[in-house]
């Protein structure tokens, strides 16, 4: 039987891609600008056709092309267009980001003349969870009517369905949020699989809760209690708070150095990002691995290091044989960008019966972390080094989303069409 084929964009280093390969599809073509994210592509799957330019530079006849096809003849179109514009980094201390008015926000558009232009039988397409913020949704409206759009010239009939997931409800070992938007051209209606794990601190599920996820969360021991630096990774923590992150516990971030947490008070309450000094802990799930972390973003290893490159693509859940190419900082920012390839399996699957009218897969989930058993006990702490003694003190609290120093100072600054 022949695979159903998709065409890939906004590729990346692949995630989304290896996870539909493992529910049985093909990749035609894949369309990547990043020179590094294209040459893991090549490494890592070199019977891919790899496109590597800006996505609005290549025509979608060239992309059919490479699939050997038509309009109208491709299964399955993904991807996840850059979700910068959309982010909700910017809403804590600013209250506000660029949206639509951000030039990478057209983004959006170019994935939207792809679906009209190729008209495949079913599309997904996956952005950051700030893209459905009530009150900022221009990027869903925009997309939302985009396709309607579609629908009246082509004659098509998508519908499409949109859930936040987070995907370690569905297996991965790590807390990352995202939205997803599936439709098909025959205005089947989708149905997003049901949540299969649970946090263990969750209620347990009785014989009344069928749709109850039954399996506890994979964790990062999981995922990654097998793995050891290579010897020649440097994974060093440096920088003015290195020192700092051995004094604290698995799972936790800066704030056990406040006067709500357990540690001395160095710092101010949610006054710095959550990522700032966070540490992985073994008996749960991975905090969401950064694209872009500066040298005291985590997470980190509970060894007090940085994360190796194959724990990360463990923690993304990507395949073994992937090798993400590039130096230290284009490793970090392909992975961290990356969706986790087991959602792309379980939507894969979920996907290809529903919209595509194939069999099930029968097979286990190729993907999913074997649970390890036990899990070790924490690391022991040690004590907070003399020179962060001066810092200790009393700090006021952040005042709230949209109220930090950053938006402070923007409210003084002149309105720019004053």
């Amino acid at each position: 039987m022949k695979r159903p084929l998709l065409m890939s964009l906004y590729s990346g280093a692949g995630g989304l891609d290896y996870g539909f390969e493992a529910a049985g599809f093909e990749t035609g073509v894949c369309v990547e600008f990043d020179a590094h994210c294209c040459e893991t592509l090549r490494v890592s799957r070199p019977g891919w056709s790899v496109i590597e330019r800006s996505i609005f530079d290549v025509p979608t006849s060239e992309m059919l092309a490479c699939c050997d096809r038509s309009p109208g003849e491709v299964d399955l179109l993904i991807g996840g267009p850059p979700c910068q514009p959309f982010s909700k980094a910017g809403y804590w201390a600013r209250g506000d980001s660029m949206r639509l008015n951000d030039p990478r926000a057209s983004t959006l558009d170019a994935y939207l003349r792809v679906l009209e232009e190729a008209r495949p039988r079913a599309f997904l397409l996956e952005n950051v969870e700030g893209l459905t913020f009530a009150g900022k949704d221009e990027g869903l409206r925009l997309l939302l009517d985009g396709i309607a759009a579609i629908n009246t010239r082509t004659g098509s009939d998508y519908k499409p369905t949109l859930a936040v997931l987070n995907t370690a409800s569905y297996g991965v070992p790590q807390l990352r949020e995202r939205v997803f938007i599936i439709g098909s051209r025959d205005g089947k209606e989708f149905r997003f699989p049901a949540a299969t794990h649970r946090s263990a601190t969750d209620k347990a599920p009785t014989l009344l809760d069928e749709l109850c996820p039954t399996e506890s969360f994979r964790n990062a021991w999981d995922a990654i209690g097998d793995l050891a630096p290579l010897p020649d990774e440097d994974l060093a923590i440096r920088g003015k708070w290195a020192d700092l992150l051995p004094s604290i516990p698995e799972g936790n971030n800066y704030l056990w150095h406040t006067e709500r947490g357990g540690g001395r008070p160095l710092f101010g309450w949610r006054r710095r990002y959550w990522t700032f000094l966070l540490k992985l802990a073994k008996d749960r799930p991975s905090w969401t691995i950064q694209a872009q972390p500066g040298p005291a973003v985590g997470p980190f290893h509970w060894e007090n290091r940085r994360l190796s490159t194959r724990e990360l693509c463990r923690l993304q859940t990507f395949p073994e044989d992937v090798r993400v190419q590039g130096p230290r900082i284009a490793i970090q920012r392909q992975v961290g960008n990356a969706v986790p390839s087991l959602m792309g399996e379980v939507l894969g699957r979920a996907i290809r019966t529903q919209l595509l009218g194939l069999a099930p897969l029968r097979r286990p989930l190729a993907l999913l972390p074997k649970q390890r058993q036990p899990v070790p006990a924490p690391e022991p702490l040690v004590d907070v080094p003399a020179r962060y003694h001066a810092m200790q003190g009393v700090y006021e609290a952040h005042p709230g989303t949209g109220k930090g120093y950053r938006a402070s100072n923007r409210a003084t600054e002149p309105s720019p069409n004053a």
